[in-house]
């Protein structure tokens, strides 16, 4: 069992993996892509998930964010035990609880910039979806942007609508699968810079997978992954 203690434990725990496997079946039989995962996240704490490619970092990342089920173990997230939870459950815990902002943006096609960072907040049935989105779209610089689809954009500006979307949705906990992967250098950097600044504004638990490790060095804690397991 391989375990990673909290950074600061005066704070509360938001996310908890207790004994966490995942095995799948394939056509060469049983692969186990985590083995009895410890992890602890504290509450406004920043943490990388680093590894090479095929660890189990971003199967770890879906987990805790209550997207995939483990084969084992319990998941805790916020008042949650996401491992008790069905699907249409966790859903309610993912929309309740999560952000997210993905490698490939994952922005809906057919609407707007502004539209798409609207969505979270009319989910939840907001009132000031569209005030809110509006004030989040100037924070990450693209007020000029409002009705142009995600096809009009650039990488960077869908990755920046992307992250507006993400604390439109007012998250305890932001989970980021390599926010700057599909990115150049340059605009990465500005990616990033801008996740972190919103991200202590809002006082949000920072989850992210990463294999840049001077992205990693910008978070309060590095885990790292290796074979399933947390290598100490």
């Amino acid at each position: 069992m391989t375990q990673a203690t909290p950074n600061d434990a005066t704070q509360p725990t938001v996310v908890q993996a207790s004994n966490v496997s995942k095995v799948v079946s394939t056509s060469e039989g049983e692969l186990r892509i985590l083995a009895g995962i410890d992890l602890e996240i504290n509450a406004g704490e920043s943490l990388a998930l680093v590894g090479a490619s095929g660890s189990g970092k971003t199967t770890l990342l879906g987990i805790l964010a209550g997207l995939d089920e483990p084969t084992s173990g319990v998941v805790r997230l916020g008042p949650y035990e996401l491992t008790a939870l069905d699907e249409e459950q966790r859903a309610k815990a993912r929309g309740e609880l999560v952000g997210f902002v993905f490698q490939t943006f994952q922005l809906l096609e057919s609407l707007t910039a502004l539209e798409n960072v609207m969505l979270p907040s009319e989910l939840r049935g907001s009132r000031d979806a569209r005030e809110q989105a509006v004030e989040l779209l100037a924070r990450v610089g693209l007020e000029h942007r409002h009705g142009h689809y995600p096809r009009q954009l650039s990488g960077g500006e869908q990755q920046r609508v992307a992250v507006a979307r993400a604390f439109a949705a007012q998250p305890k906990v932001l989970f980021a699968d390599e926010p700057t992967g599909n990115l150049d250098t340059a605009t990465g950097s500005k990616i990033v810079d801008l996740i972190f600044s919103l991200n202590q504004e809002f006082a949000t638990t920072l989850v992210l997978v990463t294999h840049d490790e001077r992205l990693a060095a910008r978070c309060d804690r590095s885990v790292t992954i290796a074979f399933g397991e947390i290598s100490q």
